[in-house]
C-alpha cells in the first residue's frame, strides 16, 4: 500500500499528527460556511481557499475527498437584516447565498461537493435534539431547549476552556432558563414579533434551531458520525466548534472529528497604525466585489496562500475612509508580486507558442534543479499544508526560468536552441503542476475592461494582429520613406490609444503581449 508523509496540526491535540488515512481511501471534510445575511467580504474567502487547496493536495496524493460547506440560512442576524432592508428572510438568504457562490467562483474554489442549507435539515435537527434529551444531555425550558454542559465530562477540551469560569451573565440573558451559565441553545422558542417564515414546529413548541446543532446535524447526515477533517476560522473555535464537538460526541459516543483545522484570520492596521479586526461594526470591511475592482480573484487567492494557513494574514495599513486607498497596502504590494507570474505565463506563450493554460504539468522532471523544486514543494505541503513556503519556492523557480529565457534568448525563434527550449518546457511544467495544486491560473484579468473575457481577448488579438501587419508592411520600405513613416505612426497610435485605456503593450522578439495597468 502507498503511504503518505503528510503531517497535519490538530487544534484538539495541539500538535502535528500523521494523517489518519492512506491514499486510495475516502476522506470526509466539513468546513463551516457563512451566515448569509450580507455580501461576502474577503475574510469569508480565507477558509474556502485554504480547504480547497487541502482537497486539491489530498486528491493529488490519491485520496477521494468528500467536502461539505454548510449555508446558515436561518439566524438572528438574518432576521434583523431582512427587517432593515425590507425583504423576507428566505429572499435575503438566497440573494446572499448567490453572492457567496459568485465569490467562490471568482477565487477558483471548485472543490466543494455539497452546500447543505440549514432550513432543509430542520427535521433532522429536531431528531438530534430529542435524542440528546433522551440521553440526559439536554433539557427543555420554557419553549427553549439547552445542552447541559455539566453532563459532558470533557467539555472545553478543544480550546482548553473551563465552563466553571463563566459568570451568571449568560444565564440572566435567557431569563434564568439555563441550569448552568455555559449551557447553550439547541432550540430557540419563537418570539411574538418574529416573521412566520423562520418559525418551525417542534415537540417543544414553535421556534428555530440553535446555530451549533445545525452543523452537527448536517455533518453527521452527509459524512457520518466521525469525520476526518473539521475546519473553519480560528474565531469559530469557541463557542461554535466547542459546542458542536460536545453535542456531537454526547449524541454518538464516538469521536466527532479526527483532525480539527483552524485557519488564521485577517488583520489590518488603521492609518494611525493601530491594529484592527475587520468588522462591520468598525466599518472596515472589504467586500469581495470591491476587492475585485482592483485585483483579480486569482491574485486575491495568491495573497491568501502566501501565509501559512494557521497564521494571521496581514493586510497592512488601510485608511478605509479614504477613497484614494481602496484596498489595504499589502494587497497592493501583492498585485505587483503576483503580476510576475502573469508575465511569466505570457512568456510561456511567446516561447512555446501555446497558452499557459494548455501547458502540460510535469510530475517527474529529469533536470536536477526541477527535481529539487518538486521535492521542496512536496516537503512544504506534507508539513501541514505550508502554502507560504510553497509560494516562496515558486518565486525561486520563477527566477530560475526567467533567467533561462533571457540567457538562452528563448523568445527569439531564430536564436533559441532546442535543448534550452526543452529545459524551459520541463521547468514551466513543474511550475504549472505546483500552481494547479494551489488553484492558481495566472490569467490576465481582461474582464476589467468591460464585456466578457473572451470578447475582450478576441478584440485585443485583432488589434495586435493589425499592429503586427502594419509593422511587417513597413520593414521592406527604405528608411525615410513617407509610407514607412506613416505605417509606424499608426502602430504608435494604437499603442497610445491603448495606453489611454490603461492597457500596456510589450514588444518582444517572439511577439507582443498586453496587460491591464
Amino acid at each position: 500500500m502507498t503511504t503518505t508523509r503528510l503531517q497535519v496540526y490538530s487544534t484538539l491535540t495541539r500538535r502535528k499528527e500523521p494523517f489518519p488515512k492512506q491514499p486510495g481511501e475516502t476522506v470526509t471534510m466539513y468546513v463551516c460556511g457563512p451566515t448569509v445575511y450580507k455580501p461576502s467580504h474577503i475574510g469569508h474567502m480565507v477558509g474556502p481557499v485554504i480547504f480547497d487547496v487541502v482537497k486539491r493536495r489530498l486528491t493529488a496524493l490519491g485520496y477521494k475527498v468528500q467536502w461539505v460547506v454548510n449555508i446558515t440560512d436561518v439566524d438572528d442576524k438574518l432576521i434583523e437584516r431582512a427587517g432593515k432592508v425590507g425583504k423576507t428572510v428566505p429572499a435575503l438568504a438566497e440573494e446572499m447565498t448567490q453572492d457567496y457562490f459568485g465569490c467562490l467562483k471568482a477565487l477558483n474554489v471548485t472543490g466543494v461537493d455539497h452546500f447543505p442549507r440549514a432550513t432543509a435539515h430542520i427535521a433532522g435537527m429536531i431528531g438530534v435534539m430529542d435524542k440528546l434529551i433522551a440521553k440526559g444531555h439536554a433539557y427543555a425550558a420554557g419553549g427553549d431547549v439547552y445542552f447541559d454542559v455539566s453532563k459532558d465530562a470533557d467539555y472545553g477540551k478543544l480550546c482548553g476552556f473551563d465552563p466553571d469560569q463563566l459568570d451568571g451573565a449568560s444565564k440572566a440573558e435567557t431569563g434564568g432558563k439555563k441550569k448552568n451559565p455555559g449551557d447553550f441553545a439547541l432550540w430557540k422558542g419563537a418570539k411574538p414579533d418574529e416573521p412566520k417564515e423562520v418559525v418551525y414546529d417542534s415537540p417543544h413548541g414553535p421556534g428555530r434551531p440553535g446555530w451549533h446543532i445545525e452543523c452537527t446535524c448536517m455533518a453527521i447526515d452527509l459524512l457520518g458520525e466521525t469525520i476526518d477533517i473539521h475546519g473553519g476560522g480560528l474565531d469559530l473555535r469557541f463557542p461554535h466548534h466547542e459546542n458542536e464537538l460536545a453535542q456531537s460526541e454526547s449524541l454518538t459516543d464516538k469521536p466527532f472529528a479526527k483532525i480539527w483545522m483552524h485557519n488564521g484570520l485577517l488583520k489590518l492596521r488603521d492609518k494611525e497604525g493601530n491594529e484592527a479586526k475587520m468588522s462591520g461594526s468598525i466599518g472596515n470591511v472589504l467586500n469581495v466585489a470591491s476587492a475585485l475592482k482592483h485585483m483579480s480573484g486569482d491574485a486575491l487567492r495568491f495573497f491568501m496562500l502566501g501565509t501559512h494557513y494557521r497564521s494571521p494574514i496581514d493586510l497592512g495599513v488601510w485608511d478605509w475612509d479614504n477613497p484614494a486607498t481602496p484596498i489595504p497596502e499589502n494587497l497592493t504590494a501583492n498585485n505587483r508580486a503576483y503580476d510576475n507570474f502573469v508575465r511569466f505565463a505570457e512568456r510561456v506563450q511567446l516561447v512555446l507558442k501555446m497558452p499557459y493554460s494548455d501547458l502540460a504539468s510535469v510530475s517527474q522532471p529529469i533536470h536536477p534543479d526541477f527535481i529539487e523544486s518538486l521535492r521542496r514543494f512536496d516537503d512544504f505541503m506534507d508539513d501541514d499544508f505550508n502554502t507560504g513556503g510553497v509560494v516562496g519556492a515558486l518565486f525561486e523557480l520563477l527566477a530560475r526560468l526567467n533567467k533561462l529565457v533571457d540567457t538562452a534568448k528563448l523568445e527569439n525563434p531564430t536564436t533559441a536552441d532546442e535543448a534550452s527550449r526543452q529545459e524551459f518546457t520541463e521547468g514551466a511544467g513543474v511550475l504549472k503542476l505546483i500552481a494547479d495544486q494551489l488553484g492558481l491560473t495566472f490569467l490576465r484579468p481582461v474582464g476589467k475592461l468591460g464585456g466578457d473575457d473572451d470578447t475582450v481577448a478576441g478584440l485585443m488579438l485583432l488589434l495586435l494582429d493589425l499592429r503586427a501587419n502594419l509593422r511587417l508592411a513597413a520593414k521592406p520600405l527604405p528608411k525615410g520613406d513617407a509610407l514607412k513613416q506613416e505605417l509606424f505612426a499608426q502602430t504608435d497610435l494604437i499603442r497610445q490609444r491603448l495606453a489611454a485605456m490603461n492597457i500596456t503593450l510589450e514588444d518582444r522578439p517572439g511577439g507582443t503581449t498586453w496587460r491591464v495597468g
